[in-house]
């Protein structure tokens, strides 16, 4: 056991209940940037003003800079120092004029935050506390100011220069170089100062709002790049059009412009008025995006945009108050995308992500309220929770309230907020004046960790025609909160006949209380109960029903998700059964999966879905102690089972997806390529034949990457010859498009062969590898993470290489270092040797000298927890 403390001071820890309102104010700034990626001059000047009668100094933060000047209302000011990183400056009035000029090396800043240079341009990205790393300025999100901004570059090296705002003027400077000027009129936290320099043309379009204003749009990439910008471009006007409709949301600005980025820690970043994106969020065309791509370029446009108003006009007043913001907008996403498709499939999917990040977060060492207490780092806390969570409580408050209400709450919102920095409070507080419920209880959850399992018996009286419900709720412990108060879960719950007649129309029950019974009256035949329909509460259902019921409710529930989750169950329970008992029976699911495949009524997108079996960790997570091999036998023997007794119907469903004619991108369209692959794959999982040569003949003749990279996962997890030719084909026909060669990489990081994690290990050295690029990174480390059965070989060699790469990449990059760190989190979740070997790693990347702070609060809690 190591004494962590020796290999770093423990870090200060921030906590939600110390906060106390700035003490200066800023409501002007004017930043004046002399640009270039070795040296950047930027020259700040500030109006602050005192807040209240206090005698307390003006104190900005700063990161590593050393003030080259600094004027107190125009002239030289002595009365100032240096704490630390904090530039502390005395003051006599209650209003003065601050200048500061610094000295910047974006060419040298590897941890992408701040300004830096990406791809020969130069960018920006603040959030969370980014901006200190520019100039000195008090980095909270409740200080509030408008934002006047002048560059000053080389004009052929940076002829675009981009701000937040609108453009107010531009000209020539002399000697080759040039200068523009831009003004947000809109006050706002420093975290969403944004700026762009560089060599980029433009896509560009228009938006009428609906008070009838013209809005220019512009989506910023390389030239050769143009091309791919068009459906992310449409998406944006999509998205403007949809906030007006259901949340009367209008743009405010003159112009809305997008830059794409190769090296960006986020997906996208918000930014008022200049959105930056990952590249990977805008640049789509079909050869190299898949129609997974094609929506998340569509879902994270529209979730960024959306921020203006949830996140920019109403911000957060710290950073405990992060879900306000990403929360409300990810719900926002997502009832976005549902409305542009199959809104079920986009339930089923959203759920999905939740239990494969947010529920293990939730049981893990790291779980913490979607509000949290306090924090080390506060890039840390951009988490599943704070996020997918978040929306789920947003989600949970729009059932309880319903359509209108909940729109009258998010009106009231807007309007009693705008133009401030608020809370979660504040916001729970609009549900209830504007939704007319009390919320008082329902408030545990943010503030509350844990995921709530919920029990369900239903028993039945056929004497009385009376069936009685009883729910019991109880959520496990979380670190720091040993006892949990009941929660406010809202269940959306319905009673079939085993005829398939309904007993009972879908109700919402509230439960609030540890225990209840509900009762039905009339009940004239065996009831079967459809609980947490649509999922309308994040927690777990744990109930007694029977393999037959869960069959039923797979081939007639009315609610499509719950019918996707009654076959989950059923597979779940097969294959837990087969891990802990030994238990092999897999005709249910056979027969399941069957009547789903030959049911014409059903939408193809769903039955896509639907047959698919739960993910290696999903079904570890319903295990007292993981046991990765023993996971992935029983799942490969009901693939197996499945391909080979399905064979029929897996060759037709193949064959009735296949589409003539040229790529279109549309939900039947999508249906039929995710048909196509999850057919493939059974193929495949039966051993037939001719599996590679079908795999690699679909692979050679697609005519989009969505069904070429399924043939490729499919070839990545077998041994044939047809398996090395295809990844050489893919690599060198991509070699050169950083956007699809993270999908080769990807794509053997997840490979389910014995082999990977050597395989991985090689691709490490490899020249196309660098763990500079987050994408890259996250391509080959951070899928190599998540894939159960590699990374969890019982040598240990996968901890080992997680470790040696987090303890390299924080040199770089700590926040996405600490991102990456925690599969090796959840170590007491499995057998002793696995578990002491993951341990081992944790000390051993703690004992490491100069760890980052990002990095020493996530192992250091990861091994506390």
């Amino acid at each position: 056991m190591i004494d962590a403390q020796s290999a770093l001071a423990t870090p200060t820890i921030t906590r939600r209940e110390d906060y106390r309102p700035p003490d200066w104010l800023v409501p002007d700034i004017a930043l004046d940037f002399d640009l270039d990626p070795a040296t950047t001059r930027v020259t700040a000047t500030l109006d602050v003003v005192r807040s209240s009668a206090h005698d307390r100094p003006l104190r900005l933060d700063g990161d590593g800079q050393v003030p080259l000047r600094v004027l107190v209302d125009g002239a030289a000011h002595n009365d100032w120092r240096m704490d630390g990183d904090t530039l502390e400056i005395a003051l006599t009035g209650s209003e003065h004029r601050i200048e500061t000029e610094v000295a910047i090396h974006p060419d040298r800043n590897t941890q992408l935050m701040g300004l830096y240079a990406s791809g020969g341009n130069l960018c920006t990205q603040c959030e969370a506390e980014g901006f200190r790393r520019i100039t000195f300025f008090p980095d909270r999100p409740d200080v509030l100011a408008r934002y006047s901004v002048k560059m000053t570059a080389e004009r052929k090296r940076f002829p675009v220069l981009l701000a937040n705002g609108d453009p107010i003027a531009a000209g020539d400077a002399g000697d080759g170089r040039h200068w523009a000027e831009w003004r947000d009129p809109f006050p706002k936290p420093c975290y969403l100062f944004a700026m762009v320099a560089g060599d980029l043309s433009a896509n560009r379009a228009s938006f009428t709002t609906m008070s009838g204003r013209t809005v220019d749009l512009a989506i910023w990439v390389r030239a050769d790049d143009l091309p791919k910008t068009s459906h992310a471009l449409a998406a944006l006007q999509t998205a403007m059009a949809w906030d007006e409709k259901v949340y009367g949301r209008e743009y405010d600005l003159d112009v809305f412009n997008i830059v794409a980025v190769d090296d960006f820690n986020f997906g996208a970043m918000e930014n008022k008025g200049l959105n930056i994106f990952n590249s990977r969020y805008i640049l789509a065309d079909p050869d190299t995006a898949t129609d997974y791509d094609y929506d998340a370029i569509a879902a994270v446009v529209a979730h960024e945009y959306f921020h203006n108003w949830s996140g920019n006009r109403v911000t957060c007043r710290d950073w405990f108050q992060l879900s306000l913001k990403e929360g409300f907008t990810v719900f926002r996403d997502q009832s976005f995308s549902a409305d542009q498709g199959s809104a079920a499939v986009k339930r089923i999917e959203d759920v999905r992500g939740l239990r494969a990040s947010q529920f293990p977060e939730d049981a893990g060492p790291l779980a913490h309220p979607i509000r949290p207490d306090s924090y080390m780092e506060i890039s840390n806390f951009y988490t599943a929770t704070i996020y997918n969570k978040g929306a789920e409580v947003i989600r949970m408050m729009a059932a309880i309230l319903g359509p209108e209400r909940f729109r009258m709450a998010t009106d009231l919102y807007f309007d009693r907020y705008d133009g401030t920095a608020a809370t979660c409070e504040d916001f729970v507080r609009c549900m209830e004046h504007g939704g007319g419920v009390d919320l008082s209880q329902f408030r545990r959850w943010y503030s509350q960790a844990g995921t709530p399992r919920v029990s369900a018996a239903l028993d039945h009286d056929a004497g009385s025609g009376r069936a009685t419900l009883r729910l019991a709720q109880h959520t496990p412990p979380t670190p720091g909160q040993p006892d949990k108060e009941p929660f406010v879960l809202p269940l959306r719950i319905k009673l079939f006949g085993e005829s398939g007649a309904t007993l009972s129309d879908q109700q919402l029950y509230m439960l609030d209380q540890p225990t209840v019974a509900i009762t039905f009256e009339g009940v004239t035949e065996h009831p079967v109960l459809s609980i947490n329909r649509g999922f309308s509460a994040p927690v777990i259902i744990e109930s007694d029903r029977s393999t037959d019921e869960l069959a039923f409710l797979s081939a007639h529930d009315d609610d499509p998700f719950a019918r996707y989750e009654a076959m989950q169950q059923l597979m779940l329970d097969t294959l837990v059964s087969a891990v802990t008992l030994g238990r092999v029976e897999h005709r249910a699911v056979i027969e399941a999966v069957r009547r789903t495949l030959e049911d014409p009524a059903l939408d193809r997108a769903f039955v896509a879905e639907a047959v698919l079996l739960p993910s290696d960790a999903f079904i570890g997570d319903q295990l007292p102690v993981v046991d990765p091999d023993a996971v992935f036998r029983a799942r490969e023997a009901l693939r197996r089972d499945l391909g080979k007794s399905l064979a029929g119907l897996w060759r037709s469903a193949y064959a009735d997806a296949s589409q003539p004619g040229p790529f279109v991108y549309s939900p039947a369209a999508k249906a039929n390529r995710r048909m196509r692959t999850v057919a493939l794959g059974y193929i495949a999982a039966s051993g037939a034949d001719d599996a590679a040569s079908l795999a690699f003949a679909q692979f050679e003749s697609a005519d989009n990457m969505t069904d070429r990279q399924g043939a490729l996962t499919t070839l990545a997890n077998g041994t044939s010859d047809e398996r090395v030719a295809a990844l050489d084909i893919f690599y060198n026909r991509y070699s050169t498009n950083p956007l699809v060669l993270d999908k080769w990489f990807q794509t053997q990081a997840l490979s389910a062969r014995d082999d990977t994690p050597a395989v991985v290990a090689d691709l490490a050295r490899h020249p196309d590898f660098s763990l500079a690029n987050p994408n890259r990174a996250r391509s080959l480390v951070g899928a190599f993470g998540v894939n159960q059965r590699a990374f969890h070989a019982a040598s240990g060699a996968g901890y080992r290489f997680l470790a040696d790469h987090l303890i390299a990449l924080d040199k770089l990059n700590p926040q996405t270092a600490a991102k990456l760190l925690p599969p090796l989190g959840r170590w007491r979740r499995f057998d002793e040797a696995r578990a002491a070997l993951m341990k081992a790693e944790l000390e051993r990347i703690l004992a490491t000298p100069e760890l980052s702070k990002d990095l020493f609060e996530q192992a250091s809690k990861s091994l506390a927890g």
